[in-house]
């Protein structure tokens, strides 16, 4: 029982969180706390972060059509789940980067493969990066554009032996300090805890409040990586035609009455046999949200079939149109564990008290058991209204063409994707099947 015990008592727990506000207070930040709380010692590399990283373009179209790859792998994993979906592949992407960044031999080519990363590690994580920059630097040059926050932090226990490369590859690829904090007695884990969560809470303007929940440490836990991401943005074209009560028919066939937005604008469209699309972009045109409505009882097939290659050649067949939309408002949260879907997409050593090699985070010869891969928690929120953000409701009226426009009514459950128009980079995937749950 002692053997058993000690092999088990380095625990690696993964939290991953993301919220797309589209519904903000006006001229909110994303800031975590810059200040670690009493009884959390923020221990920094001397290397700062890279910000010219070495990451050409075809790198970050890799990087992107892998991204796009695991999002839908991991939507066929969680589409069995009833109602709402709400998820963000780009962060659960990150924060699995930082942690890949430490696996080795069977575990690395695993995490790999499950993943979709095709680049090098040496490459990989310039190309995350390079990537980051680029969408902070264009959603902050741009008066009224779009903001794109990614935030990452690591939580070690006090006496571990990390490797300072890994911690160097860290900050200078991922600008993250490791905060050092004890999980070994109850008080400790809990002052821990609340820490975690108070950054967590900072990350996101206090709408992801509870991240870790206190059955998730134990006295085993070595490390936390915490990723946050915060998105809002104001559409190009705001919903000003007025919003009204309408039916919405959910997939049991019952229906009910949401506020349902309207406007008229020359917007990307595509129509298939059995689906219509909308792409609506946000101001600064970089990044927009695919809106996928199925063909009324086609929705199980649809997103059954839903992958990398079909969103492209939607992308592909989308062309400029006069379309008269009509869209619920929606918002809701989602919270995932997502450790058996993980394993079932072919990563399971991760997991494995016995099989798991994070030999790259640490040194084994120092410390008496094996890390792994015990929790990957996440956790979103999304709103989506008229203006896209409280921050400038009176902007973007669009004048309406005397042209008879497409009509599109979205009343029925559909698919969303946020994502990057200028390298293809998914950053949220959601699913609406009632616009009144929260």
């Amino acid at each position: 029982m002692r053997s058993q015990t000690r092999k088990a008592a380095l625990i690696l727990l993964l939290a991953c969180l993301t919220t797309n506000l589209a519904a903000c207070a006006p001229g909110v930040q994303a800031t975590p706390q810059e200040n670690p709380p009493q009884n959390v010692v923020l221990l920094q590399s001397k290397i700062q972060r890279e910000t010219s990283p070495a990451a050409d373009t075809q790198e970050l179209k890799d990087l992107a059509a892998g991204n796009s790859a695991f999002a839908f792998d991991l939507y066929q994993v969680l589409r069995g789940k009833p109602g709402n979906l709400f998820y963000s592949p780009y962060s659960l992407s990150i924060a699995l980067a930082m942690t890949y960044a430490g696996a080795r031999r069977a575990t690395e080519q695993q995490m790999a493969a499950t993943l979709h990363y095709t680049l090098p590690q040496e490459q990989l994580h310039p190309a995350f990066n390079a990537l980051d920059l680029a969408l902070a630097d264009e959603g902050n040059k741009q008066e009224g554009a779009f903001r794109l926050d990614v935030a990452n932090s690591l939580w070690g226990q006090e006496d571990f032996p990390f490797r300072q490369e890994y911690l160097d590859l860290l900050a200078r690829n991922y600008a993250s300090g490791l905060r050092l904090v004890d999980y070994s007695n109850d008080t400790h884990r809990e002052q821990a805890r609340q820490a975690i969560n108070a950054w967590v809470s900072a990350a996101t303007q206090g709408k992801i409040e509870e991240l870790i929940g206190k059955e998730i440490l134990t006295d085993t836990t070595r490390l936390v990586l915490a990723n946050a991401i915060y998105f809002k943005g104001e559409w190009s074209a705001p919903f000003l035609n007025g919003t009204q009560e309408a039916p919405f028919t959910r997939l049991d066939g019952s229906q009910v009455s949401v506020p349902t937005m309207s406007r008229r604008a020359t917007t990307p469209y595509a129509a298939g046999g059995d689906f219509q699309a909308v792409d609506l972009p946000y101001k600064g045109e970089r990044i927009a949200m695919l809106v996928l409505l199925p063909a009324a009882g086609q929705f199980g097939a649809f997103e059954s079939r839903l992958n990398q290659e079909q969103v492209q050649a939607i992308l592909q067949d989308l062309e400029a149109s006069d379309v008269k939309l009509y869209m619920p408002k929606f918002q809701f949260s989602a919270a995932y564990e997502l450790e058996e879907a993980l394993k079932a997409m072919g990563m399971p050593d991760a997991f494995d008290k016995e099989r798991a090699d994070f030999s790259g985070m640490y040194d084994p010869q120092k410390v008496a058991g094996n890390l792994y891969l015990s929790h990957v928690v996440h956790k979103a929120f999304v709103a989506v209204d008229e203006i896209g953000t409280e921050a400038a409701a009176a902007s973007g009226i669009v004048a309406e063409s005397v042209s008879m426009p497409v009509e599109l009514r979205i009343d029925r459950p559909f698919i969303f994707l946020i994502h990057d128009l200028q390298t293809g980079t998914i950053l949220f995937v959601g699913r609406v099947v009632d616009p009144q749950a929260e």
